[in-house]
């Protein structure tokens, strides 16, 4: 009996220490697998803006290059290429002196202090306000080819008679002007058309449709007149020399685009998927809608027109690809497709300005009725990230019973307009001041690949 009793003892005490661990184990299993969770979706989120940045710069080399490219004469084909990749290096370095702070960093509502300059603070943390599952600085690399493509699709405007230098320091005033306080007004916090950190003018736009596509399209507008039209326009036929290039650069595009719209989602989520949805269709309907409208108008659809299309669809849909259902996107896409073809043919032939691959008509265009539309088919069952105090989804746009959104959208367009019309004479101005940007007669007669750059892109001899 005593040995029982003695046995019973030391099992007692060894249950009641179990006992008094399992809370602590419990806790300690729930926090691991916590942390685990948060690791997992750290993981998936950054895997997918990771992706989703390679995705954006395949936009603009090859994509936008090939897209350029082809569409001008063989005797400029490189030229034009190498404004796209020229800026792909240089619009980086002004990214990570000062572009990504004066964007993003808190300031005024115009634009951001200098606190992230030579990306300080920029490291492996998330920003919460931005992407809270993502490192910083996948966001700021993410937000950097937006920067790079934006200028880029200005070339289309003057390429082919624009002096290399000129369009060098073009850009860096441009950005540095236009994008960089744009960026900041839209999607940084505390910025002026900020829906969701504070602006007080609540303007949708969930990938660029002001930032990017109006900013860049109304400012090729201007320096198409400034600069003047070509030698020998529109006399002289200046067809695209290589639609096989442009085809192909065009799809790069297309497929490159659902970095640029669902990417902005910031995570790997079902709004991404949405965002992604949304741009496909927008892009089939609005290829659709422009080939039809050419089919109508001169009786056969061209691959051009077709290629053409899905860029302005792609364009429209951009501003609206996360606050939209699938339908009011195709309907988005299709209105673009025909509105953008009339614009390049109709409203162009009409006024005879040169620009050169319509960057206007399509980006300026399309940019700015994609913009309006999202006011009207904005819904919070896309995008519940409006909130009032109690946490309650806000009503978005028209469909959801806030028709005053359309008037938030003008207002952000108007803001866009202005800015790029005002700030791009100034800059075309002073770069002509400072080392002109208009080429020679001669060197445009033989070809800026040839007169700028010393090669050529065709060796027809070998």
């Amino acid at each position: 009996m005593k040995s029982v009793c003695k046995l019973a003892v030391p099992i007692a005490m060894l249950a009641s220490a179990c006992l008094a661990q399992t809370p602590q184990t419990v806790d300690s299993r729930l926090a691991a697998l916590e942390a685990a969770a948060k690791s997992a979706q750290l993981s998936g989120d950054n895997a997918w803006m990771l992706t989703s940045s390679a995705l954006v710069l395949l936009m603009t080399g090859p994509g936008l290059a090939l897209f350029y490219g082809g569409l001008v004469r063989r005797k400029n084909v490189l030229s034009t290429m190498m404004h796209s990749f020229a800026l792909m290096a240089v619009v980086t370095v002004l990214w990570a002196i000062y572009g990504y702070s004066l964007a993003f960093a808190e300031g005024t509502p115009v634009i951001g202090d200098l606190r992230y300059a030579f990306l300080s603070g920029v490291g492996a943390a998330p920003n919460a306000d931005y992407g809270a599952t993502v490192p910083h600085e996948t966001y700021m690399i993410y937000q950097l080819m937006f920067a790079i493509i934006t200028p880029a699709l200005i070339s289309g405007a003057f390429a082919e008679r624009i002096k290399f230098s000129g369009m060098l320091l073009f850009t860096c005033l441009w950005s540095t002007v236009v994008y960089f306080p744009m960026a900041h007004m839209v999607w940084g916090k505390g910025g002026l058309l900020n829906a969701f950190l504070g602006g007080k003018v609540p303007c949708f736009d969930f990938a660029g449709g002001t930032v990017v596509h109006i900013t860049s399209g109304v400012s090729a507008l201007v320096c198409a007149l400034y600069l003047g039209k070509r030698v020998g326009f529109p006399r002289e036929p200046m067809k695209p020399h290589n639609l096989t290039l442009s085809v192909i650069g065009a799809c790069l595009l297309w497929v490159g685009w659902f970095g640029f719209n669902a990417g902005s989602a910031v995570a790997a989520s079902p709004l991404a998927t949405s965002a992604f949805v949304a741009t496909h269709f927008g892009a089939a309907a609005a290829a659709l809608g422009w080939m039809f409208a050419e089919w109508a108008r001169h009786g056969k659809p061209s691959m051009l027109g077709g290629i053409s299309g899905a860029v302005a669809g792609l364009v429209a849909i951009t501003p609206a690809s996360g606050f939209v259902k699938p339908f009011p996107a195709l309907l988005i896409g299709f209105l673009a497709g025909v509105v953008c073809f009339l614009m390049v043919t109709t409203v162009k032939n009409r006024f005879r300005y040169d620009d050169t691959l319509d960057a206007f008509g399509v980006h300026g265009i399309g940019g700015t009725v994609g913009a309006l539309l999202t006011g009207i088919f904005a819904t919070r069952e896309i995008n519940d990230g409006l909130k009032d105090a109690a946490g309650k989804a806000l009503p978005l746009g028209w469909v959801d019973g806030n028709a005053g959104q359309v008037l938030n959208q003008a207002v952000g367009v108007l803001i866009s307009w202005v800015l790029a019309i005002a700030a791009t004479l100034i800059i075309l101005k002073i770069v002509d001041v400072l080392v002109g940007v208009r080429a020679a007669e001669a060197d445009e007669v033989t070809g800026l690949d040839l007169s700028m750059h010393g090669e050529e892109g065709y060796n027809l001899d070998a």
